[in-house]
């Protein structure tokens, strides 16, 4: 474990770059503010794991731009839970190929930020099998963030706040994705069998659980006639509100999908060609998405860009 740390922080050591406000869902009205916690649950106010359900965290809040006071212990993670996704079953076939554990690639900013939130999931969980897929930007501000850390465990929604040398981590909301519903709608069952939009574990108990708007799946599949897609955010593991505002975010509602790659090519990645990005957010407005993020700024008013949405294409729905 100490090995992949040292090489994941080597690889990032020459990288960086000056976090600006920004938050998921949309750039529109992301001003200051307080940071939420995820669906149905959310980071203890002690230090200490008592009272708090499995797989929920225990640390102090995340309130945007306020440090923990000198000696508060860091945030810990409780694997599992009853509402929790656990690791993928060999006969998943939505379920992404991870790298063993996550390091930035081109492209990323600010990517230590994103490194210290892995580490600590990867440190806490101690897991040897744990599998990481993604590390997203929920939100970034000046002194504050949410990093989405996707992994074969749950998805973690980890706050942040800027410290030296590094920044630290001051609470873990887990996903909370909720037990399966035994009534699918068509269009659950037709993308959980979709070999063509990959789904983390926490995006398919999400799906599962019939929490998910439809107007999301059909999108998805819609897509998927087009594109190979890889998932990293539905609902659960996503912050409550849009970070750093007291708007509710689409995304806890069932009514958002975050998408990290597309046939195969990051959205981070400067490499990846700017029309397939661009094309796909197109086709996903066209298609019914009135909030429609990534890269780049668009022409149109469904469209946004900012920081938060470089490594990633968001679309939000209304229904």
């Amino acid at each position: 474990m100490s090995t992949r740390r040292t090489i994941l922080r080597a690889g990032i050591a020459a990288l960086g770059a000056a976090a600006v406000a920004t938050a998921c869902d949309s750039s529109r009205g992301n001003v200051g503010g307080a940071a939420t916690s995820s669906p149905t649950t959310g980071a203890t106010s002690s230090g200490t794991a008592s009272g708090t359900s499995p797989g929920s965290p225990s640390g102090t809040s995340g309130t945007s731009g306020t440090s923990p006071s000198p000696g508060t212990p860091s945030p810990t993670v409780t694997p599992g839970g009853p509402s929790s996704p656990t690791a993928p079953s060999s006969a998943s076939s939505t379920v992404p190929t991870p790298a063993a554990l996550w390091t930035p690639g081109p492209g990323e900013l600010d990517p230590d930020i994103k490194a210290v939130a892995v580490e600590h999931i990867v440190a806490q969980l101690n897991r040897p099998d744990l599998q990481v897929y993604d590390a997203q930007y929920g939100g970034l501000l000046d002194t504050s963030a949410s990093v989405l850390v996707v992994t074969s465990v749950a998805t973690y929604d980890v706050r942040l706040v800027q410290a030296s040398p590094r920044w630290r981590v001051t609470a873990v909301n887990p996903s909370q994705p909720g037990a399966p519903t035994t009534t699918p709608t068509a269009a659950a069952t037709a993308l959980l069998a979709s070999k063509r939009v990959s789904l983390p574990p926490a995006a398919l108990a999400d799906v599962r659980s019939g929490q998910v708007h439809d107007s999301v799946l059909h999108v998805l599949l819609e897509l998927a006639q087009d594109y190979e897609l890889t998932v990293s955010v539905v609902r659960s593991g996503h912050p409550i509100d849009v970070f750093g505002t007291t708007r509710p975010s689409d995304h806890p509602r069932g009514r958002a999908v975050d998408v990290w790659r597309i046939d195969g090519n990051a959205v981070v990645n400067p490499a990846t060609p700017t029309a397939l990005v661009d094309n796909l957010m197109r086709r996903a407005a066209a298609l019914g998405s009135y909030n429609v993020g990534g890269p780049r700024q668009l022409s149109g008013p469904q469209f946004f860009s900012d920081r938060t949405h470089h490594d990633h294409v968001h679309m939000g729905f209304t229904t």
